[in-house]
């Protein structure tokens, strides 16, 4: 038996954090000792680890002792409290909030397309987990990067209510039984209703009239890339439970056709491709959902441009753009660079 590794889990009974866990046990992840930490209103729970019960505890700067890997997905505000601490406890921490994905000391990793960006971990003890959205569209666009130099990404995407959280994936499910016995939903996660209608904001409007979600798919984009690619982002909630949905158009400075395309996407790590509009086969949230590759479809040319190209891109949010993310940044921190 290879060596075990004693992992924490911060924000376990979220819904990344549930999921962190299921990914955990799915990718038999070498475990040795597991501790869930979370909020002083959920410490006392109890979850499951591989079928052993497992108390929550509350999250505390002295709870790190003896963990080499903290898993953490409880926001940003504890994530800038609580991740330098879990590094000078001696752990590494893989957050997936957006609190260091812009430190230059920080990686920002998708193991699809920079997992090199790893070995940066020493410098502050973290590696951080990209923004759901971003994840989905580079583990997309690498390969066609790499092949032909993508200059320009515009992109919109169409993002479903578990990237808010649980409070507004039970908003949805409540506001639908409403409506459907005539009675008025409330709206009380977004600031409107979000049953039947499409959200064009996510997160706050910046004084360049984008959201905040919008500009981290500008930033974390050219960061994890490593070039400085033009991109322009629109981001819409929109009623699905589960799985993001993007319309990505790209200019590229080399021609890419798409058979070319195709061929890459087909052996690209990650990827799926469905694609065969002759028979309406194009990837759906439905289809994704518990899924953790990320699938491809619709591909043609932008005939407006010389070099353009459009694509359709669903992954699951909570899981390659969360989760499953996450576990495997672990994954290859232990195979590569932890003793």
């Amino acid at each position: 038996m290879g060596k075990l590794w004693n992992v924490a889990v911060v924000g376990a009974t979220g819904v990344v954090g549930k999921q962190m866990i299921e990914c955990l046990e799915e990718r038999n992840f070498p475990v040795g000792k597991i501790r869930y930490l979370a909020s002083e209103l959920s410490a006392g729970e109890i979850l499951e680890f591989k079928g052993k019960s497992v108390l929550v505890e509350e999250l505390k700067h002295d709870s790190f002792e003896g963990i080499d890997i903290v898993l953490f997905s409880a926001g940003g505000e504890r994530a800038k409290e609580f991740c330098p601490s879990a590094a000078r406890a001696g752990a590494v921490c893989i957050d997936n909030s957006s609190a260091w994905r812009m430190d230059n000391d920080v990686p920002l990793v998708v193991p699809e397309v920079n997992a090199h960006a790893i070995a940066q971990y020493t410098k502050k003890g973290i590696i951080s987990n990209p923004n759901c959205s971003t994840i989905q569209m580079v583990v997309a666009l690498k390969p066609l990067h790499d092949y032909a130099k993508i200059k320009r990404i515009v992109v919109s995407t169409y993002q479903a209510v578990s990237g808010t959280g649980k409070k507004a994936i039970e908003e949805l499910r409540i506001q639908v039984g409403e409506l459907l016995n005539g009675r008025p939903a409330k709206a009380k996660v977004y600031p409107y209703q979000i049953a039947f209608n499409c959200l064009p904001q996510i997160d706050s409007f910046g004084p360049n009239g984008y959201t905040k979600e919008e500009m981290k798919m500008v930033f974390e984009t050219r960061k994890i890339m490593g070039a400085e690619i033009g991109v322009t982002a629109t981001a819409v909630r929109v009623p699905v439970f589960y799985g993001h949905s993007e319309a990505v158009n790209i200019e590229t400075e080399k021609k890419l056709t798409v058979v070319k395309a195709m061929e890459l996407l087909t052996s690209a790590p990650g990827v799926k491709l469905v694609d065969d509009v002759t028979n309406r086969v194009y990837p759906m949230p439905l289809d994704v959902a518990g899924q953790d590759l990320t699938f491809v479809g619709r591909i043609r040319e932008d005939e407006s441009i010389e070099n353009g190209l459009n694509l359709w891109v669903v992954a699951d949010n909570i899981r390659k753009g969360a989760a499953t993310n996450a576990v495997q940044i672990a994954e290859i921190l232990i195979e590569k660079y932890l003793k």
